[in-house]
């Protein structure tokens, strides 16, 4: 269906020849955009609804008094379906803290966060497919948890801030006896919040996706961020953090990017970048933890980043 209609408005409402620089990348737009628009609403409807069962509070006495690793691993799980912001998640972060549970663990919770949310997760399955989906998806807990162990286990308790305090965290707070009519509505009504908080970045994500796919030269992205860059992770890496694109935005000019021959380890490094490590969280974060930490933060991620950038590179 989604063909179709570029295919139409392209080809013959537009009336462009296929195979020209403007065709290819009005056909990219139309055919993207409105699919990727029913896939969100779709799967954000699908987890507001699945996050009425799991208000913030609720995850915290889940995850308080579990052996650290097994905390870890929950923390990193129950990121994907907290807030899709790190600015949105920095509160439940905080009011973690300061419930008691265990820095590392409350730092594995951090990374999932923006870094594995619904909104990349079916950006990628539709434009990728649904193994890169879940790739992601293991590789960003698989970060999440580990660096999270790792800064538990350096005891660096004394690097959080005396600003911290049980804040108001973002969340559903839903009764238990809520209807199922109550659940979604809600569910409903957040859709279309997300939904409006994020369109203006699909848009422009895929018609920069767009302009790539239409008109930059294969060939030079291959030559320059190819596969026998050996710096290619690094540098995907280090452009992704202060770009702080929406994830909505990124992917699909990863997605122009690998069609134009970015090997897969090298986009994963960017998005995660992007999405994990933006430079708007190291300025919220500096004023709840101390830079020792905030650097020891990054650079771990970063590292757990990279590292996955070229496995997956080698892999594919």
């Amino acid at each position: 269906m989604f063909k179709w209609f570029a295919d139409l408005i392209t080809y013959d409402l537009l009336r462009l020849s296929q195979g020209t620089h403007l065709a290819d990348s009005l056909n990219f737009f139309f055919y993207d955009t409105p699919k990727i628009f029913f896939m969100l609403l779709c799967v954000i409807f699908f987890v507001a609804f699945l996050r009425t069962f799991l208000p913030p509070d609720r995850i915290r006495k889940i995850i308080a008094g579990k052996p650290e690793f097994t905390g870890n691993i929950l923390a990193s799980f129950f990121g994907i379906f907290m807030p899709f912001c790190t600015c949105s998640a920095i509160p439940l972060f905080m009011g973690m803290l300061t419930s008691g549970i265990p820095l590392g663990i409350t730092m594995s919770f951090l990374i999932a966060s923006p870094m594995i949310n619904e909104i990349a997760v079916v950006l990628l399955w539709g434009l990728f497919g649904w193994q890169v989906s879940l790739i992601y998806i293991i590789c960003g807990m698989t970060i999440a948890t580990l660096s999270g162990y790792l800064i538990g286990r350096m005891k660096m308790e004394k690097y959080i801030s005396e600003n911290v305090s049980d804040s108001k965290f973002c969340g559903v707070e839903m009764p238990d006896n809520a209807s199922f009519k109550e659940r979604i509505i809600y569910s409903l009504n957040y859709s279309v919040d997300v939904f409006r908080y994020v369109w203006l970045y699909v848009v422009i994500g895929i018609g920069i996706g767009a302009l790539i796919h239409g008109y930059v030269p294969g060939d030079i992205l291959t030559q320059y961020a190819g596969k026998s860059n050996p710096f290619a992770v690094i540098i995907a890496t280090l452009i992704g953090v202060p770009l702080y694109a929406n994830c909505s935005g990124a992917i699909p000019v990863a997605q122009a990017l690998m069609l134009k021959g970015l090997p897969l380890g090298t986009s994963l490094a960017f998005l995660m970048a992007v999405t994990g490590l933006s430079l708007p969280e190291f300025l919220i974060l500096r004023s709840v933890i101390k830079p020792k930490l905030l650097f020891t933060f990054f650079g771990i991620v970063a590292l757990g980043i990279i590292l996955t950038g070229y496995l997956f590179n080698y892999i594919f």
